[in-house]
């Protein structure tokens, strides 16, 4: 059996979550470092694990050979500069969401992971799961055929507190607003369950939060497949849900409202025609239960690296979840819908943020 991947997470805030998902996976991670200026976000975690230990110096870190995978969960400002330089250090990289401010830095991530010995996984916990295994498996069947529309919604709730960290609720901290630090995750599922997006028509709202960015917004997209999509997006809930629906020729799948974890909760899957109801129930029930979440996606990263059968997360996927973001500040701006891809002269390319765009 091959030695555990051993990693360093650097930061302690989401940090935690990314801990505990590598501690269900023993056989396949060691986390090694946790990388935190904060000790008291830090030591509760080492405390736990003794084989791990605490750093200051990131530098130190990313010199340090027995590390294999550098784990970014710092604030967005920080995702390029610190991927950039795990890159180069000879490292697989693991980065939250979300992977950059603009398609030109996740465009320099592309020519960096290409050019160094490691590979780049943005994190997109929420396409692991058994109901998406099985979603999966009912398209792969041919039990679901063409989509016809789907509706997404978040609709979470964040206040004062959540805005108390300084770099919250900024374009230069948290590099933009709902669209980016919320929503992106269930947009991914655009293309993990639809294919690529065609266009998207945005309008965006700051009215929950005294905040510099979007805290509202309601997005109308097309699909390459002609499927028509709803996303709703607001911090202003009275509780935090998350829901997915996809219509498709012959069944309709449903998630429930769990707001992190969406595919690790049951869906229903229901044929359009009576008859089809069973061998769909069939489908679904032969899906094995496997590690959803961060541990899902931890293990989807351990089998791409151990060169087995994989659905790990790709650069490619983080850079096109970036691109549908600049698509959706162009739209929101322009008040016009905006076709997919994004060619380099478009004018957001460099960015979005006030003063950072062409």
């Amino acid at each position: 059996m091959a030695e555990p991947l051993t990693v360093a997470i650097v930061g302690a805030g989401i940090g935690a979550a990314h801990f505990h998902a590598y501690r269900t996976l023993p056989d396949r991670f060691a986390v090694r470092t946790i990388c935190e200026l904060d000790s008291d976000r830090a030591v509760p975690l080492i405390a736990m694990s003794p084989e791990t230990r605490l750093a200051t110096d990131l530098g130190a870190v990313l010199a340090d050979p027995a590390i294999a995978i550098v784990d970014i969960c710092l604030p967005p400002h920080l995702h390029l500069d610190t991927c950039l330089a795990a890159l180069a250090a000879g490292k697989h990289v693991i980065c939250e969401k979300p992977l950059t401010a603009s398609l030109s830095d996740a465009d320099r991530l592309v020519r960096a992971e290409a050019a160094a010995p490691g590979r780049l996984f943005p994190v997109f916990q929420y396409r692991y799961g058994r109901s998406a295994d099985q979603l999966q498996a009912l398209i792969a069947a041919g039990l679901a055929g063409k989509p016809f529309v789907a509706s997404l919604e978040t609709h979470w709730n964040r206040g004062v507190d959540y805005y108390a960290a300084d770099w919250r609720g900024t374009w230069d901290g948290e590099q933009g607003g709902a669209v980016l630090g919320h929503a992106i995750h269930i947009h991914d599922w655009l293309s993990f369950a639809l294919g690529p997006v065609a266009s998207v028509h945005a309008e965006l709202a700051t009215r929950v939060n005294p905040i510099e960015t979007e805290d509202c917004a309601a997005l109308s997209i097309r699909m390459a497949s002609g499927a028509l999509v709803t996303s709703s997006i607001t911090l202003g809930a009275a509780a935090d849900t998350t829901r997915l629906k996809f219509c498709f020729e012959h069944l309709t799948a449903e998630s429930g409202t769990a707001p992190y974890s969406p595919a690790e909760a049951p869906w229903t899957f229901t044929a359009r025609a009576p008859e089809d109801q069973t061998r769909i129930d069939a489908v679904a029930a032969a899906v094995p239960e496997g590690p959803g979440g961060f541990a899902g996606f931890f293990a989807a990263v351990a089998d791409a690296l151990a060169g087995r059968p994989h659905n790990a997360v790709t650069l490619a996927d983080g850079r096109r979840s970036v691109e549908f973001v600049t698509a959706v500040y162009a739209s929101a701006r322009t008040g016009a819908p905006v076709s997919l891809p994004l060619a380099v002269d478009h004018p957001l390319y460099e960015g979005w943020r006030p003063g950072h765009c062409g």
